[in-house]
């Protein structure tokens, strides 16, 4: 079969599940989370002003002077739990084609940027640490949404979704409750049966909000669920 026929095949049944709407961009996080991503929250001076900023994790101690780019910084105190009134957000910018995870220390509308780095070397870190493995497998690229993959054998003409088996039901079913949970997803499977020895063949792309992954208790459903990929 010519690849011109094939790509023809694929795009008429290639199964397509989609939550419209623009990608979360912003989500409020805990200070564990901020700890659980390598940074301590600290109380101190920046440029002389007492202010609030981060560090990695564990790096820096009360006492502590240091200076980064052309900012001096003095660490007064490491907090272990929000200061009063004030809330964790964090959201995706994007800049020269790059994702940057900015994270900022908010009370009413007074914003303290605490935090600014891109969100590839941050969130690999924190997979890493969290044994989503599979998450880490699967990513390919982040923008205010991330792409997730994953491919299995030799292509062919994919299955209709009353011919897939109940694994893979089950799984878009999962998924698509995911979604509804982020409020934005485009999830594609074109499932091609098995090989000769009895193997899945298959192809996935999945789209989720890149800020999503930062959250614990999702990034761990999801790679839960990638799980039955393997």
């Amino acid at each position: 079969m010519k690849i011109k026929e094939l790509r023809e095949i694929q795009v008429n049944n290639t199964l397509v599940f989609e939550t419209l709407g623009q990608p979360e961009k912003e989500r409020e996080f805990s200070l564990s989370s901020l700890k659980k991503w390598g940074f301590d929250l600290i109380f101190g001076r920046k440029d002389g002003k007492q202010t609030y900023f981060t560090a990695v994790k564990d790096k820096k101690k009360a006492g502590d002077s240091y200076k980064d780019g052309e900012s001096t910084f003095e660490v007064m105190e490491l907090l272990d739990s929000l200061p009063k009134n004030k809330k964790v957000y964090a959201h995706i910018e994007m800049m020269e084609g790059i994702a940057h995870l900015v994270v900022e220390l908010r009370e009413g509308k007074e914003n303290i940027e605490i935090l600014r780095l891109p969100a590839g070397t941050i969130l690999l870190a924190f997979l890493k640490k969290r044994k989503c493995h599979r998450v880490i497998e699967a990513l390919r690229s982040l923008g205010s949404a991330a792409e997730l993959r994953r491919q299995r054998g030799q292509e062919g003409k994919p299955v209709p979704y009353n011919k897939l088996p109940s694994w893979a039901k089950k799984f878009l079913k999962d998924a698509k409750k995911i979604e509804k949970e982020t409020g934005f997803g485009r999830i594609s499977l074109a499932f091609f049966g098995k090989n000769k020895d009895g193997d899945p063949r298959f192809n996935i792309s999945w789209f989720l909000p890149t800020i999503a992954l930062f959250d614990m208790n999702l990034v761990d459903k999801i790679n839960k669920e990638l799980e039955i990929f393997d």
